[in-house]
């Protein structure tokens, strides 16, 4: 009988383990990043930087698990559940912002930018900083500015050399009010889908053509579909990464400095990926067979001075791309 008195210290010894294991388990936080792209892309290379340089700043307190491939929703729904805290962190263009944030409607304004130093003085500035922490009021916030080089047409069978080429055709844009304003003013018909339909779209002539960067143009594939790839480089729209709000106000003042530093680490560190990235998958759907055009810009910017003619209506964003012009 005596091997029963064991049995109670027994108990309290494993009880006191699970309850260790279990506080311990709970002084991990875990953070869902969801997202669009391939894990191929240089992007998505570069949050997985960012969930490694939290993951070590906090000694493995807080982990950030990446669902890659719109596993958790498209761009949209991803912002949609950022905002009422069933996940917790994205990234997105900032074209589909638009519809939560106005003001990132500036970044479809084509031709803003005069060239990529210009546009990384912007974003990395006071403009940029102010623009990161605009969302706040809509329950998101900026942690920083990815870059994603510049966004020009690529077509199925009509090469286009000037705006006038894309009369008739379907061009799909992202949900974005400013690029099917633009589209649109260039003479194309404005198709919005969203990025994980478009091949299928492509292949089945739902649109005759899209426009975006070159690394996303190539590791999507489009390339086996779209023949001409046009470098008008009509816009340069950043992706961002957003955290939610209550998300946000739920980390401690240390906590929220380590995402914010780790956020930045990885923002330099993916220009460098972006570089690389673009300049291989020039090579790469050149040899596949897509005739890459580099047209006179001139046509294409008088094409669309309409649109900055249409903001003086918007004193807001008028003031603004004033502001961004004059930063030298």
């Amino acid at each position: 009988m005596s091997k029963y008195k064991f049995y109670p210290v027994l108990i309290l010894f494993f009880t006191m383990f699970l309850m260790t294991g279990c506080g311990g388990q709970s002084k991990v936080r875990v953070i869902k990043l969801g997202h669009g792209l391939d894990p191929s892309h240089p992007v998505h290379k570069a949050m997985v930087y960012f969930a490694d340089r939290v993951k070590e700043k906090t000694d493995g307190k807080i982990r950030i698990d990446i669902y890659p491939s719109e596993q958790l929703g498209s761009e949209r729904e991803c912002i949609e559940l950022l905002q009422i805290g069933s996940l917790g962190i994205t990234k997105v263009s900032t074209s589909p912002l638009e519809g939560f944030v106005p003001v990132y409607k500036v970044f479809g304004v084509p031709y803003l930018f005069r060239d990529d130093a210009h546009r990384f003085k912007v974003l990395d500035g006071p403009i940029g900083r102010e623009l990161l922490t605009a969302p706040e009021k809509f329950r998101i916030r900026g942690l920083c500015f990815y870059d994603a080089g510049s966004r020009s047409f690529y077509t199925k069978n009509t090469p286009i050399n000037q705006p006038s080429d894309l009369a008739g055709l379907k061009i799909r844009t992202q949900e974005s009010a400013t690029a099917i304003q633009m589209v649109r003013t260039m003479g194309g018909s404005p198709t919005p889908i969203a990025w994980g339909e478009l091949y299928s779209a492509l292949q089945q002539g739902i649109v005759d053509g899209a426009e975006n960067n070159p690394p996303s143009f190539y590791l999507s594939h489009h390339y086996e579909v779209c023949k001409y790839y046009s470098l008008d480089e009509h816009t340069a729209v950043p992706d961002v990464l957003i955290i939610g709000k209550i998300l946000w106000d739920e980390l401690t003042p240390q906590e929220q400095q380590i995402i914010q530093e780790a956020a930045n680490e990885s923002e330099e560190y993916e220009k460098k990926l972006w570089k690389d990235a673009t300049q291989t998958a020039l090579e790469e759907v050149a040899k596949a067979g897509v005739e890459i055009i580099r047209p006179d810009k001139e046509p294409f910017q008088k094409a669309v001075e309409p649109m900055y003619e249409s903001y003086q209506q918007n004193p807001e964003i008028y003031s603004l791309i004033q502001r961004i012009r004059n930063v030298e």
